[in-house]
Order: structure tokens, then C-alpha cells, then sequence
């Protein structure tokens, strides 16, 4: 349906409209020497316009770069700024932890914190929770007492999950139905396939089959796959994994990490979902790192009552700085002002309108793409139907025109998450920005279907 000479043209025309208007950003990174690929992290070289735009400033849903261009961002972190960028009430929370109370880390409990745990379980229904600094520590962390507590030894994912660089969870599905490590992965410790398994979402009878070797402790999934695409549950499939874990005496972990989106209880209470452990991060902390880990009373119980297990020392999982209390008091300030029952109804009304908005555009020009939406999450795909497997949603990949499509709109004042097309709607994001975007969108590929 694409031209991909038109394609080539106009993405050329683009990268030099690109360099024209960032010559401090494209400066800033020809002087970075002394990063390991130019930047601060190596994901930060996902770029369509061959250098990435350095950021200055950023406001609610509003970032500006050192070249004085503003952007409506609905990237927002990829998550990490759902709440927006520095909310007044976390900006008021972190000020006075540092400036009138002192004491950013100190190895000793705050009341906070139980305020925090009180609200994850309201949100959530987990019984008990502890902190760390990332979801991706929070994975760790779980990992390791489900296997303590089972006595087996792998953990089952979902083919193109996202937990982070959690390195069980670099598994997807092979050309013969079995895992294998995921294309790219880096210095694994050990071949994914003797600490993993892996099943497709939405396929009941490839985790059935996987659980019946009777080796896994836990299935941890996201209850619905973000990083390669948003991928929804078919109806049914959910219900079906929790029975599957129930009967091979397997544990279900949910990382909510990016679900959160669904709602303020994620879609584990959107959804009804029923976890013995649930693991969160990013956006808790309204841009301050944070990470938590909630757990069923019953299986809290059953550590504890552990006595092998060194759940002081060497349970510890996160580090010193976790549990901060400026980590803390910027979670309560992010879950009690923020991020809100209130504010997620007018998140996933605005996705709601984005969502509509993209798929009228599609269908205007009868491309072959589809939209999805998650709560105030929206992501399209270059397949018609939706993909329903992580597997198929990575084949529905199209680089050139991604990186047309994100370099153009990043050229006319808007940002989209730079390793797929997620949309993602904070508290601040308005009607305005949503309806700029469309008409961006629908100029922009009017021009490229000619």
C-alpha cells in the first residue's frame, strides 16, 4: 500500500528539514565522546532523525528542547512521566522532603510508606508490599522467592514481554514453537532456555503444554504485551491462566509496569485479574525512580515463615536507596494527586478519542494497519487485524516507515515513544493536544499514500 520511493523521498526530506532546526542537539551529540554511544544510555540511539533532539525543559505534557523547540510529548517516558512531567503536588512532596524535612535516603522506614502500601493494596488488592527502585528490580526480586518458595526452578513469560533487563525474561517463541533466546539479546548468563519457558499470548494450548513439564515456578506475564505493540487478551484467556497456574501448582505474577495504563488498579482490577504477586514501577513515583512488589498475605506468609530464608540480608533486593524517603513521599504525592480514580477517567476518554481519530484515518485511506488501545494507552501496527501474538505483532515491524512516521511528526511538534507508536495520555493532556495530533497525523499521511 506504500510507495517506497515516495517513502524514501519524503523521509529524506524530513532528516534534512531534521538537521536544519536541531544544529545544538546534533553539536551536543557530536561532542558526547565520553558516552558509550553518544549517550547517557544506549536506548537513547533509538533515533529516527540520526541524532537524538536534547531535551531542556518540560511541563505537564509540554517538553522543550536546547534548540527552543516545544513538543506536545506523548511519549512521556514511555510510561516513566504518566503522571506527566514534574507534577505540582510531587515537586511540592520532593521540596519538602529535601528542603524542610532533609534526609533523601536513610536506611530507616517513614510513615509514608504505609500510605503507599495501604493505597497499592486499595488499587491492587495485594495484601503486603515492599519498594524498590525499578519494576525491573521488583521482576528480580520475585523471581527469586518464587522459586524459593516452589522448590522449581523456571519462571514462564509471554513471547516479547517487557520486564526490563531481567534476563529470564529475554525468551520468545522459535520458528519450532519452543523458546529461544530473543534476537539481539546481550551477554546472557546462561542459555535463556534452562532458567525460561515461553508461550504466546492469547495461546492457552501453548501454555498448557509448557506448564506440563512441571518445572515452572511461576508465570509472569504482562496481562497485556506494550513493547511490541499493544497485544489484548482474547476474551476468556486470562481465566484460563489462572486456572492452568492453579492446577500445575505454578504461581501467577502480573508486572503492571506499563498496564497500569488500564487504570488506577492497573489491569488487574480493570480486568478482574487475581495474581499472587504484582509488580510495579515508573509511573508511581511521578518521575522520581520508584518500584514495588505486592504480595498475597498467603504467600507472604509462607516466607516468612521460612526460616532458610535470609529475607533480611540476603532477600534484600533494590539496594540501600529503595524505600528512600524521597522516593516515598514522591510516590504518595504521585498515587494521592495525580494519578488519580478522577484523572484516569479523563486519560482514557482522551485515548479514546485519539484512538477513534487514528483508526478514521486508516480507514479513510484503507491502509492495512489497525489501532489498540489500553486505558490511556494507544499504539497502531502496520497489520490489518490487530496482531494477537507478540510474535506476529514483531513481524507487523516496518522500520522505514516508523522512522518516517516519528521523524515527520517529531518535525511539526509532537513526540511519540521512539521504539513504536504509542500514544500515551497524562492528567495534562488535553483535548487540544489530542485534536493537533490528529491533524498532524492525517496531513501527514495523506502526503505519503499521495
Amino acid at each position: 500500500m506504500i510507495d517506497r520511493d515516495r517513502l524514501a523521498r519524503l523521509h529524506e526530506r524530513e532528516l534534512v528539514d531534521f538537521a536544519r532546526r536541531n544544529p545544538r542537539s546534533a553539536a551536543a551529540y557530536a561532542d558526547a565522546g565520553h558516552l558509550l554511544g553518544r549517550v547517557p544510555m544506549t536506548w537513547m540511539n533509538k533515533k529516527a532523525g540520526g541524532f537524538p533532539v536534547y531535551f531542556e525543559s518540560a511541563r505537564g505534557s509540554r517538553v522543550s528542547d536546547i534548540d527552543g523547540h516545544e513538543y506536545l510529548d506523548f511519549a512521556l517516558g514511555d510510561t516513566g512521566a504518566m503522571a506527566g512531567h514534574s507534577p505540582q503536588p510531587v515537586l511540592d512532596a520532593v521540596r519538602r522532603r529535601i528542603d524542610t524535612l532533609g534526609g533523601i535516603t536513610t536506611m530507616m522506614p517513614t510513615t509514608d510508606a504505609e500510605w503507599v502500601g495501604a493505597e497499592l493494596t486499595r488499587r491492587f488488592g495485594m495484601d503486603v508490599w515492599s519498594f524498590s527502585l525499578t519494576a525491573t528490580d521488583a521482576n528480580r526480586w520475585a523471581i527469586r522467592l518464587v522459586r524459593a518458595l516452589t522448590g522449581r526452578p523456571k519462571i514462564l513469560f509471554h513471547s516479547y514481554s517487557y520486564h526490563g533487563s531481567v534476563d529470564e525474561s529475554l525468551i520468545v517463541v522459535g520458528p519450532d514453537g519452543e523458546g529461544m533466546s530473543r534476537p539481539g539479546n546481550v551477554g546472557s548468563p546462561v542459555d535463556v532456555t534452562l532458567t525460561s519457558r515461553v508461550a504466546e499470548i492469547n495461546d492457552i494450548a501453548g501454555l498448557e503444554r509448557q506448564l506440563a513439564h512441571g518445572d515452572v515456578a511461576a508465570v509472569l506475564i504482562e496481562p497485556a504485551l506494550t513493547n511490541i505493540g499493544i497485544v489484548l487478551p482474547d476474551p476468556g484467556y486470562h481465566a484460563a491462566v489462572r486456572e492452568l497456574t492453579r492446577r500445575s501448582g505454578a504461581l501467577l505474577i502480573i508486572d503492571e509496569t506499563h498496564t497500569f495504563s488500564a487504570g488506577p488498579g492497573g489491569a488487574t482490577r480493570a480486568w478482574g485479574l487475581e495474581p499472587d504477586v504484582v509488580v510495579i514501577g515508573k509511573a508511581i513515583g511521578g518521575g522520581v525512580p520508584s518500584g514495588a512488589y505486592g504480595l498475597s498475605a498467603e504467600l507472604a506468609e509462607r516466607a516468612l515463615a521460612r526460616a532458610d530464608l535470609d529475607l533480611i540480608d540476603m532477600g534484600g533486593v533494590g539496594g540501600t536507596l529503595a524505600g528512600s524517603p524521597l522516593s516515598v513521599a514522591a510516590m504518595r504525592a504521585t498515587l494521592q494527586h495525580v494519578l488519580t480514580d478522577e484523572a484516569f477517567d479523563g486519560m482514557i476518554a482522551r485515548a479514546a478519542v485519539f484512538a477513534a481519530g487514528i483508526e478514521a484515518v486508516i480507514v479513510e485511506h484503507a491502509l492495512p494497519w489497525s489501532v489498540a488501545q489500553l486505558g490511556a494507552r494507544v499504539e497502531y501496527r502496520f497489520a490489518r487485524p490487530y496482531p494477537a501474538t507478540g510474535t506476529a505483532s514483531a513481524e507487523s515491524a516496518d522500520g522505514d516507515l516508523e522512522d518516517y512516521l516519528h521523524l515527520a511528526l517529531a518535525n511539526r511538534g509532537i513526540l511519540l515513544t521512539p521504539f513504536h507508536n504509542m500514544a500515551l495520555m497524562a492528567p495534562s493532556t488535553t483535548d487540544e493536544d489530542v485534536a493537533r495530533h490528529l491533524e498532524v497525523f492525517a496531513e501527514i499521511v495523506a502526503e505519503l499514500v499521495g
